[in-house]
């Protein structure tokens, strides 16, 4: 893995690790893109009031102002200017920006996929960095969103990341009425209030999730307990929907969630088995979800948390009385990767792009050299041309040094040759019909 990064927090990679961040990404674009969701791209910076509109964050915003204007009294009041400028923290809050703004040009149900990078002023550690890269993607609706898209967008990131060199992983999947509903039929009618503690639950535990219930929402022990023991349930098929029941809360939003969520699961058990699960104890705390909750990990790295999360929200944006609900789920490329590469899970078979190095018989050869590359290049072959006719061994050296697997030469009578430098192997060849095996031909990421 690369060294340490000289700016905590700002994760840079060295070449060969840059080509597997590049095959994840082109491995995400591949598959958003065979479901036929369209790339977008929205501004880095955003209004302050924006993108506090998310939750309570703003100690994770990094606020943007002209280092001219430090000392200037606007710049002090920064934090109280709901138009002052800042980084945005994630690609949702900015996305129903983009929806509203541009609604009168889209195609609804809107399908979009977008991959740029966030900033966060989070301490950094393993998995969290302050600038990292998400890879998102949202269906949007106009009035309007049928529920069968919460089933799709789950599938479709299952299938995505099955197409990554990661470790398995699991889909933890919730709804947000089941919850709520849940928690109105016990009488804890703050039930946002309640799901923030409940998102707690892997952090500190259940006895502390009870004493947080009783001591700032009033809960009773009963309370407490009815809500930890719906958080308990998990299961791999729809036997949830049975286990809820059995807890003998009647609620008609409870009902309602139960139903979707069958739905999800259902669904999942069939074209995704054994990467889903149903677990009521994911609340996702932000305000804004309405419905479909979820949390991904990597079996066997738990503790590096979630490395894709989202859900259902039909309220996020809206213009007048116009609202365009949603469903959207968001993959934490750089956490992803940061464990790829300090695990060794997987690995670029070369360091650099370069199949072809073209030696040079002497510096006047230096012109028919790039003739003989760009024939390879106009066949996708990646083709470098050396840059001092020095000893072939020398030349060799370079291309070895380099991770370019080919050495191509031309004597003086024009004849052609190409070495497999990790073979020995030299070949007569033809810069017009000369190709490497497919192998060969572009960088592969391979599982280790």
């Amino acid at each position: 893995m690369a060294r340490t990064a000289s700016l905590s927090g700002f994760p840079e990679w060295l070449p060969e690790e840059r080509l597997v961040e590049l095959h994840v990404l082109d491995t995400l674009r591949r598959v958003f893109e065979l479901h036929g969701f369209s790339s977008i791209e929205t501004r880095a910076v955003e209004t302050v009031g924006q993108l506090l509109r998310k939750g309570e964050i703003d100690k994770e915003v990094y606020g943007l102002s002209r280092l001219q204007d430090e000392e200037s009294e606007e710049a002090k009041s920064h934090k109280g200017d709901p138009h002052a400028l800042a980084l945005h923290f994630d690609l949702t809050v900015p996305f129903a920006r983009y929806v509203v703004e541009n609604a009168g040009y889209l195609a609804f149900p809107f399908r979009r996929y977008q991959i740029q990078k966030v900033w966060r002023g989070e301490r950094p550690q393993e998995g969290r960095a302050r600038e990292f890269t998400q890879a998102d993607i949202d269906i949007v609706g106009d009035g309007e969103l049928p529920f069968r898209y919460d089933v799709e967008i789950a599938l479709v990131i299952a299938e995505a990341l099955g197409a990554l060199p990661i470790p398995d992983f699991l889909l933890r999947i919730n709804n947000r009425k089941l919850a709520e509903g849940f928690y109105n039929g016990i009488g804890l009618t703050d039930t946002a209030g309640v799901l923030r503690s409940i998102d707690k639950l892997e952090k500190i535990g259940p006895a502390k999730v009870a004493e947080l219930l009783k001591s700032e929402l009033g809960a009773t022990d009963e309370q407490a307990q009815a809500a930890l023991s719906l958080a308990s349930i998990r299961t791999e098929d729809t036997s949830f929907v049975e286990q809820v029941r059995a807890l003998g809360v009647s609620n008609e939003l409870l009902e309602e969630g139960l139903a979707e969520l069958e739905q999800v699961i259902a669904a999942a058990v069939q074209r995704a088995p054994g990467r889903v699960v149903a677990d009521l104890s994911i609340a996702r705390g932000l305000d804004y979800y309405t419905g479909t909750v979820v949390e991904t990990v990597l079996v066997g790295h738990e503790q590096l948390g979630s490395i894709c999360s989202g859900g259902r929200y039909d309220a996020l944006a809206s213009k007048g009385n116009r609202k365009f609900p949603g469903v959207g789920l968001s993959i934490g490329v750089t956490r992803l990767v940061s464990r790829i590469l300090s695990q060794d899970l997987a690995k670029a078979t070369r360091s650099v792009p370069t199949a072809v190095l073209v030696a040079l018989n002497s510096d006047d050869s230096w012109g028919a050299a790039q003739d003989v590359a760009a024939q390879l290049r106009s066949r996708g072959i990646a083709t470098e041309v050396a840059a001092k006719a020095e000893k072939f061994g020398k030349q060799i050296k370079f291309a070895d040094r380099r991770g370019i697997p080919f050495v191509w030469f031309t004597d003086d009578d024009g004849k052609h040759q190409v070495k497999d430098i990790r073979s020995g192997e030299q070949l007569d060849a033809d810069p017009a019909t000369w190709a490497p095996a497919a192998d060969d031909l572009n960088v592969r990421v391979l599982r280790a």
